[in-house]
Formats: structure tokens, C-alpha cells, sequence
């Protein structure tokens, strides 16, 4: 029998319905949740073959402590779905090549936290990222805590997991992307000084530990975010807001 996960929150199971719907196997609801946006997800689930369960809040509960350790927010929504593929190195060539424009990417070097990327993967999907690439080694994937932070882009968003970064890197080079990596170093520039319109890869560090050195020796440019204040640094997932709208700015110049 082919692996299956338990989804949870409205955002993750109404964005798996619209983008991925012949994953959902089996939907359960909260049955004392009577409201509009619980009647649009059964709607939604119908207009795909699929008719919501209903369950009480405490079976629910049962449903997710079964498979996860720790309350978790469900928000009246269980969905029990096929385990979602992961995209490695060599579907990256293949879907950048059906791309229609220059290429607009997201890589993180070895992120673990799951709030981390969760939030990259939502701030990502808001400035038409095409795409976010991780390692396969010493990172996250996309857990449950992951989708729920993500707020449905987790499902919308196309997300790899490659071997070597480095290689990775030295592949989307090779296709005339242009690779910036966020580090504090005294040959970085301001990401204000920086040109970010053409095809391009903004590659951000680990919580703490920043972008490994061969990744940093790997990049076309370094780039850092200027502080006024009295810290140093910011979150990983703030600071790929940032730089993630930056090159929104000027791509839409």
C-alpha cells in the first residue's frame, strides 16, 4: 500500500485540493464546525469526488497524535493524503526548461527549522519565486509543521532537494543564471547596489551558521543587508523576504 501523511489546517488542505487534488484520499471535519469557509473546503472536495467526514473534535485530535507528537492545530480540517513526491536534481533542468521567462530562484543552504521554511516557502510563492531549492542533507523537507507555516504554498510552490549545492549552483551558472549569495563578508555589496532583473538565484544560509564556505566561493556575487540597528542579523525566512522582494522591485522596473 502506497505511504500516506495526515494534512491539517484549512490553508494546507484547501491548497492541496486546487493544486494536487488526486493526492487527497480521505477528508475529515470537525462536525460542530459550521461555517462558510468549512462549506467552500467540502464544496471544493465534492467538485473532485471526494465527501467530508465528519468527526468530533477529540477524534481528530486522536487522528494527528497517532502519527505526530504534540497538540497540533487542525483547525477542524484532516486530510489523509498520498505522500507528496520530492523533486530532486534531475527534474531541476527539466522544469526550468519549460519556463517561459527568466528564471526567479530560491535556494537555501542546509535550513532546518521547519518555521524557517515554512516561511521562505510562503514569502517565496508571494514574490513569484519559480521555485525553491534545498539539500537533501542536514535540512528540513516538508513536514506537516511546514505546510501549516507555509499557508498553502508549500503545495503550490515546485520544491527540490539536490545533493550537492554547489554542483546545483554550478549547473544553473552553466544556463546563464546569475547566483548571489547573502553573506556578511568584506567583499559583499548591498543588495540595494546589486542587479537582480535577469535570471537569477538568491542563495541564503542556515540559521546561525550563514552559507557554507564553498557555497560562498560558489556564487557570482555576494550580497549582505545593511543594519542600523544594534543586531547583526536577521531570520533566515525575514531576511529572504527581503532580498526575495528586492528583486521583485527591480524585475517589475
Amino acid at each position: 500500500m502506497a505511504k500516506t501523511e495526515l494534512l491539517y489546517g484549512l490553508h494546507s488542505i484547501e491548497a492541496v485540493l486546487k493544486n494536487h487534488p488526486e493526492r487527497v484520499l480521505e477528508l475529515f471535519i470537525q462536525q460542530e464546525r459550521e461555517d462558510q469557509r468549512i462549506e467552500q473546503l467540502c464544496q471544493l472536495a465534492h467538485n473532485f469526488g471526494l465527501v467530508a467526514q465528519r468527526l468530533q473534535a477529540k477524534r481528530l485530535d486522536h487522528l494527528l497524535a497517532q502519527e505526530y507528537s504534540g497538540p497540533l492545530n487542525h483547525q477542524g480540517v484532516v486530510a489523509r493524503c498520498r505522500l507528496q513526491p520530492v523533486l530532486s536534481d534531475d527534474e531541476l533542468a527539466s522544469y526550468l526548461s519549460t519556463l517561459t521567462h527568466p528564471p526567479f530562484l530560491l535556494l537555501l543552504d542546509s535550513v532546518s527549522d521547519p518555521q524557517n521554511l515554512g516561511a521562505c516557502l510562503r514569502v517565496a510563492d508571494g514574490a513569484g519565486v519559480d521555485a525553491v531549492i534545498t539539500t537533501k542533507d542536514k535540512a528540513v523537507g516538508l513536514t506537516p509543521v511546514v505546510r501549516r507555516v507555509a499557508s498553502g504554498a508549500a503545495e503550490s510552490m515546485p520544491f527540490f532537494q539536490v545533493t550537492n549545492l554547489v554542483r546545483t549552483l554550478r549547473g544553473l551558472q552553466e544556463t546563464g543564471v546569475f547566483v548571489v549569495g547573502a553573506a556578511l563578508e568584506a567583499q559583499a555589496c548591498s543588495i540595494y547596489k546589486v542587479n537582480l532583473q535577469g535570471p537569477l538565484a538568491i542563495v541564503m544560509g542556515a540559521e546561525g551558521k550563514g552559507l557554507r564556505r564553498l557555497v560562498k566561493e560558489a556564487a557570482d556575487q555576494l550580497i549582505y543587508l545593511p543594519m542600523l540597528g544594534s543586531v547583526q542579523s536577521l531570520n533566515v525566512a525575514t531576511a529572504s523576504g527581503i532580498c526575495l522582494y528586492e528583486a521583485l522591485r527591480q524585475r517589475q522596473l
